[in-house]
């Protein structure tokens, strides 16, 4: 008898994540790939190398997408759910951490902080709008220091006397790290800095008048660099916990939270298999006229033909779209 398997995949404007999770919830593979502005070409690449990682004594029995364009890779996989991240970023985080209290998810253009209480969410706060407080932010700087980003965190362990970046801006704070470079500071003491400054201002973005207990975990793309860890830390003053495959959380929760949702119900996946991969598809977007509303319409087509269309205030356009 085959063994069921569930995948999540977290789509997001840097990078897009596959889990694949088994019965016991233990990872069975993962991708990590980078969506370049390109989500359903990642989309597709991803499963097409999920096809020939996933064996035949495998059986598909639940998909759910998360991430900024969950609802885009929740049509074109025809996935069983679509969840926020919130929701998936806690999942994961009480899988690892049981007693897990406050989640900080550090990504590559959005940030949050999840407040959990006996075991459910609590409060949240979330960033999308300031890169100070997101890894682009450090991507950015390692790009102008002709470094590797993985290099980022060992380079900060070597700071004897890491320098202040001043500004609660990307902007000013790029212009200070330039300064304290044609000041002559070592690289290791400016790269501390930016760790501690991104630190500090995803702590004041997000976190002002949010109650952080312990366990605090670590989750995010950014919880891979050693240096932020300890920015973190002696920014709370309080040790963090950062999980297995930090990097993919978000992937793990959506498989965790659809794996919870038909544990206990016979439901048949409604994922469409792995020849999406191979289809030609295509994304775009149009005003809809019908009310004063204006709604940005997002669609889908699949050799030219319609297959999805989501966004409005209304349900319109889907109720449309099922007579397609």
């Amino acid at each position: 008898m085959p063994d069921n398997i569930y995948i999540g995949i977290d789509v997001g404007s840097v990078s897009t994540k596959f889990a694949v999770l088994n019965d016991k919830d233990e990872l069975v593979t993962s991708l990590y790939l980078r969506t370049e502005g390109q989500p359903i070409v990642s989309i597709q690449r991803g499963l097409k190398e999920l096809s020939t990682a996933v064996s035949s004594d495998m059986r598909i029995a639940g998909v759910a997408t998360t991430g900024s364009a969950r609802y885009l890779a929740g049509v074109l996989v025809n996935a069983d759910l679509v969840k926020n991240e919130i929701s998936c970023q806690a999942a994961a985080a009480l899988h690892f951490i049981p007693d897990a209290a406050t989640v900080i998810e550090i990504g590559g253009q959005d940030s949050k902080i999840i407040i959990i209480r006996d075991g459910a969410v609590a409060d949240m706060g979330m960033n999308t709008v300031c890169a100070a407080g997101t890894g682009s932010f450090l991507d950015q700087q390692a790009q102008r220091m002709n470094m590797q980003i993985e290099d980022f965190g060992a380079e900060a362990l070597k700071s004897t006397r890491p320098v202040q970046i001043a500004g609660r801006c990307a902007v000013f704070a790029e212009t200070d790290m330039i300064h304290k470079q044609q000041m002559g500071h070592r690289r290791p003491d400016i790269i501390k800095g930016l760790c501690r400054a991104l630190a500090r201002n995803y702590l004041s973005n997000i976190a002002t008048g949010k109650e952080i207990r312990t366990p605090v975990v670590f989750q995010g793309g950014v919880a891979l660099n050693r240096g932020m860890i300890t920015a973190i830390e002696e920014a709370l003053d309080m040790s963090v916990v950062v999980p297995p495959y930090p990097g993919i959380t978000g992937a793990i929760g959506a498989a965790l939270v659809v794996h919870e949702e038909f544990k206990s119900r016979d439901i048949t996946t409604s994922f469409n298999g792995f020849d999406i991969a191979d289809a030609a598809l295509s994304a775009s977007s149009f005003e809809c006229s019908r009310c004063d509303s204006l709604c940005e319409i997002s669609q889908v087509l699949r050799d030219d033909k319609v297959i999805a269309r989501w966004g409005g205030q209304c349900d319109i356009w889907e109720e449309e779209d099922r007579n397609i």
